[in-house]
């Protein structure tokens, strides 16, 4: 397994992570590669998403969204 040594995090940031990891009971490690690992996902995601071809649906996605939403409202009786 390789590793990776980061330098010069700022003290603030490095507290913050500290306590985080606290907060998680997880390690410092473990948080620092699941952030990276999720940057690197959005990453590719997103470039997955821009090679895509638009879809027409036929009307706009604004009036799909605002149907689901009212119907999620009337179920939860909103």
């Amino acid at each position: 397994m390789a590793s990776l040594q980061v330098k010069n995090v700022p003290e603030a940031l490095h507290r913050r992570i500290r306590a985080y990891a606290k907060r998680q009971g997880r390690t410092v490690r473990d948080i620092v590669l699941e952030a990276v690992k999720r940057e690197i996902e959005r990453d590719e995601f997103r470039a997955r998403l821009a090679r895509r071809e638009p879809v027409a649906l036929g009307r706009p996605a604004a009036h799909s969204l605002e149907e689901v939403r009212a119907d999620r409202e009337r179920k939860l009786g909103g």
